[in-house]
């Protein structure tokens, strides 16, 4: 029998529909969005060369879920593998990453999780590159999980983060702030130098290099931000007084 964490949600009845039209609509807006940016300066491509040439071509690409949409964009000639829930929004997920050239394998932090990093370690010790939101789906924003960790662990594959940042942006009310370059903006990409997790780390070594892959990430998108003014903000907050930027106080409350 189907376990449910393997089971894929229901779709409605008009989904077969909508899964045929709005996927490949959606990546043509996106990509034709994209081409109208300007990309005016790019680091750190020669460490990410580097690192691949070492690896014999296998990485696992790391970044905050918040800079997901040039991403999207600029990643798709490395066709990397995008780790997408099994729900009923993962399946457009899936779709739409399709259409925009990246392959993927469905599973989350409920449903089919092992079952998918099982699935992206193979495809990695097979020589081929992943995608991996650090703070997953759903946050807290900035907060790196444990999983990149131990992919870039078990597969020898180093962990590269690689951001952006544009000068005219939309900045949407999600939980993470959500970032969508405007048309016609101009965008700065960073790949810092690559993070490589010893095969036989456990315990509180694991857990320093997760907190070096979350500092690691929030240096990138900083310095990405820097380019054209302040940091961008990343927090949704409820209280005025509470920072939507940088470490919180204790007295202060997110969403």
């Amino acid at each position: 029998m189907e376990s449910k964490a393997n089971k894929p949600y229901p779709l409605r009845w008009y989904d077969p529909i909508l899964l045929r039209i709005l996927p490949p609509l959606a990546a043509l807006l996106i990509k034709l969005l994209m081409l109208t940016c300007r990309l005016i300066k790019k680091k750190g491509l020669e460490a990410e060369k580097e690192a691949l040439k070492r690896s014999g071509g296998k990485a696992v690409y790391a970044l905050w879920h918040q800079r997901m949409s040039y991403n999207f964009h600029y990643g798709a000639a490395r066709r990397a593998t995008v780790v997408i829930s099994q729900s009923r929004d993962g399946e457009y997920a899936a779709r739409l990453a399709s259409w925009l050239g990246f392959k993927n394998v469905r599973g989350s932090s409920t449903r089919g999780g092992y079952r998918a990093l099982k699935e992206v370690m193979e495809k990695i010790k097979e020589g081929e590159r992943a995608v991996i939101f650090a703070d997953g789906p759903l946050g807290p924003a900035r907060v790196a999980k444990m999983g990149a960790i131990l992919i870039a662990r078990e597969t020898g594959a180093p962990l590269i983060c690689g951001h952006w940042s544009a000068d005219r942006c939309w900045i949407l009310n999600t939980w993470d702030r959500y970032l969508v370059p405007k048309p016609f903006a101009r965008v700065v990409v960073y790949f810092t130098e690559p993070i490589w997790v010893p095969r036989f780390a456990k315990g509180k070594e694991l857990e320093t290099y997760r907190r070096l892959l979350e500092d690691t990430l929030n240096r990138s998108a900083r310095w990405c931000d820097e380019q054209f003014g302040p940091e961008r903000p990343w927090r949704r907050v409820k209280k005025k007084d509470t920072p939507e930027v940088g470490p919180l106080d204790i007295t202060s409350s997110v969403t």
